[in-house]
């Protein structure tokens, strides 16, 4: 596997393209926390090779559809994807740009990742308080095979507007009745209980400094933060560990060519070897902006879909497959004319 650079490194090199470049032709998004490992690797080579910079503020899926509504960014970025009539009211359409994958993460003494399971119903009981300690049954249950501690659960949630809270509490509504009738699923939601923290990188931190906590995360957070996650019983009724394959196995279940604006929630897939909490990041475009602004963004986009599958798998994400690829551009075409209602993308490869 690719060494991953530091999070807060990107963070601070982000902070600094934003803050500098400003040449024309260059991008500007806004947006998904999760995607933002992979987005800066794609930015940093992209730049490289044609010398365009793109300018991504890590801000929350949230923050990345207001920008984008507001018409102050090139596009944005997303976790959670927009239905198909909010997408023609407001002038945008998406596409999914890869498939990630939530995982819960612990700071137990004395317990490794890959030590603890959970299952959908007890982590949706935990995050409703219902149960407060890491020696109670359900737990124990389990996990016969661990010596479990007397210590009080403190859950890390998301305070800002989340794509991966989105997945994460659709994930618990699917799992938890009562999660679904008195909490439900989106990105930002009354949490009955616990700290919030602002990004993935937040939710990481938190769960470093408090012992006893539990917090969900993108993975390549998890890799990169060296943060202990749990294993999962999935929608099969078994157990699984977060690896490329569990997230592959998931993401086959992803037929976008039956939805549309490729619409599609990727929680609670069936499969034996499928990780429960899957999803997408999605980035959103305007239909209405100049022809030349949105030829900036699909040139970029069309060279992650293609040549960007290393840096993704490298990260432990999956890229989007060649016949989903396919299909993006083919929406491309119909989605994006020039004034002459010709297709900007077929006349740009041109």
């Amino acid at each position: 596997m690719m060494k991953r650079l530091a999070i807060t490194m990107l963070a601070v090199a982000a902070t600094a393209l934003t803050a500098t470049a400003s040449h024309a032709g260059d991008l500007s998004g806004a947006g998904s926390t999760a995607i933002y490992p992979v987005l800066a690797k794609w930015s940093d080579e992209y730049h490289k090779e044609s010398g365009v910079a793109v300018n991504y503020q890590a801000i929350g899926s949230g923050g990345g559809i207001a920008q984008i509504k507001a018409k102050t960014v090139d596009f944005g970025a997303t976790d959670k994807p927009l239905k198909p009539e909010e997408l023609d009211q407001t002038h945008l359409t998406q596409f999914p740009a890869v498939i990630i994958s939530i995982t819960p993460v612990v700071n137990l003494p004395g317990v490794k990742p890959g030590d603890l399971t959970l299952s959908g119903p007890v982590l949706a009981d935990i995050y409703l308080g219902k149960i407060t300690s890491w020696d109670a049954p359900e737990i124990k249950k389990l996990n016969p095979n661990i010596k479990l501690p007397n210590t009080k659960i403190t859950t890390v949630h998301r305070s800002d507007g989340s794509g991966t809270t989105f997945n994460f509490t659709d994930y618990l509504s699917k799992v938890s009745p009562e999660w679904d009738k008195t909490v439900g699923e989106d990105v930002s939601v009354s949490w009955p209980n616990g700290v919030g923290g602002k990004g993935n990188a937040g939710v990481a931190s938190y769960v470093q400094q408090i012992q006893g906590a539990v917090g969900y995360v993108e993975y390549a957070y998890v890799m990169e933060n060296h943060l202990v996650y749990t294993k999962m019983v999935n929608k099969a009724g078994k157990t699984v560990e977060p690896t490329m394959e569990a997230f592959q196995a998931a993401a086959a279940n992803a037929d976008f060519s039956k939805v549309k604006n490729f619409y599609l929630i990727l929680t609670d897939q069936p499969g034996e070897q499928s990780w429960p909490i899957t999803g997408s990041t999605w980035l959103l475009m305007r239909v209405d902006y100049p022809p030349a602004q949105n030829q900036g963004v699909l040139k970029f986009s069309d060279w992650f879909l293609k040549h960007g599958q290393a840096q993704a798998k490298a990260l432990d994400y999956v890229p989007m497959p060649d016949s989903v690829v396919a299909q993006i551009e083919k929406d491309w075409q119909a989605t994006f004319k020039g004034a002459d209602g010709k297709p900007i993308w077929t006349a740009m490869m041109k």
